[in-house]
Parts: C-alpha cells; structure tokens; sequence
C-alpha cells in the first residue's frame, strides 16, 4: 500500500538518512507509527512477512514514547541519573532496531525483485516473527548492557569494582557505530540495485 510505502520511507529517512534525531522527526515517527499500526489492522493488507516486518518496526517506537516519559520524570518525582540513563538508552535501542528493521525490508524487497522464486521459502510470516524477535532480543541485551554501565559509572566505585561491563559497553558502542555505516552502505546499494532494474524494464 502507498500509505505503508510512505511510512518506510519516513523512517529510511529518520534512521539512516538524518545523522541524529530531532523533535520534528521524532514526533513525525511517532504519528507515523501510529498510523502504520492502524493501517496494519485493516483487512486491505494481507499478513505477509512484509507486514509483519513493518509492525515490529512501528512499535519499536513504543520505546521513544517510553524516553519521553522518562525524561519527563525528574522533574516531577524526583528520578536520578539512572532514569535520564535509562531513557537515552531507550532512544538507543529504538534507532537500532529500526534501522536492522529497515534493513530486513529492504533484504526481502532485494529477493522479491531479483529471486522471487528461490526466496519464496525464506519470505515466510514465521521467518519474519523470528527475525524480528531476534533483533529485539539482540537489542534489549545490549540495552541491558548499556544501562548497566551507565549505573556502575554513577556510583562512587562502580566502574572501578566492574570494569568488566564499561569495557563491553564501549566496545560495543564502537561495533554498533560502524554496522550503522554498514547499514546504511547496504540500504544504498538495494535500493540502487531495485531502482536501476525496474527502471529498465
């Protein structure tokens, strides 16, 4: 559908177009998600894989309102750094999903183009749900991770006691900077390689 189409290509430019997010993205995201997931409700769209790829990634945004909120604690209960922590990382955790969300849609749009027979096994709704369950489970552990840190650094000893959680958190930042270049570099070059060959048709 157009609508879906539209809302995809909000989010290629959210997450891996725009270097970092700003307040009219971000509520531009929110809205669309919204719209997406009473989009997916309709009986026009067929559960297909790519349906349920799209889903995972609206509700991916279920985590910025969660930051929102977050960030609006402090100042009326009263929260420490760990709640300020915690929603910079839910912020984190919302950009890396979507972009390998966005990333998987555009995968499969590459094999419905190029191989749709061959991949038709692969482009199953079962294969979608797992990926994308996977991609959460991948991370909210690195969430988990971050969030860890950002305690043990807020305690007097914490990071001196641990230094073990830091080093991770760290190298892990740097792993997840360069697969974001990754990403985007592959992104590019699909959508290259789907604009080319349908334009030669």
């Amino acid at each position: 559908m157009k609508d879906l189409r539209r809302y995809l290509a909000l989010k290629y430019i959210q997450y891996l177009v725009l270097s970092s997010s700003n307040t009219v993205s971000t509520l531009l995201g929110l809205l669309g998600s919204a719209y997406a997931m009473v989009t997916l409700r309709s009986a026009r769209v067929s559960s297909k894989s790519t349906a349920v790829l799209i889903s995972s990634l609206a509700k991916a945004d279920i985590l910025v309102f969660l930051s929102l909120a977050l960030e609006a604690a402090p100042w009326s209960f009263g929260a420490g750094a760990s709640a300020a922590a915690l929603a910079r990382n839910l912020l984190t955790a919302n950009a890396h999903v979507s972009a390998v969300l966005l990333s998987c849609v555009a995968l499969e749009a590459y094999l419905i183009t190029f191989l749709p027979a061959e991949s038709r096994l692969l482009r199953t709704v079962t294969n979608a749900r797992v990926a994308a369950r996977v991609v959460w489970a991948l991370v909210a552990a690195e969430c988990a991770l971050f969030q860890l840190d950002d305690v043990l650094r807020a305690g007097s000893t914490g990071a001196l006691l641990f230094p073990l959680p830091g080093t991770a958190a760290a190298l892990l930042r740097s792993l997840a900077y360069l697969l974001g270049i990754l990403l985007r570099i592959f992104n590019v070059y699909i959508y290259y390689k789907i604009f080319f060959s349908v334009s030669n048709r």
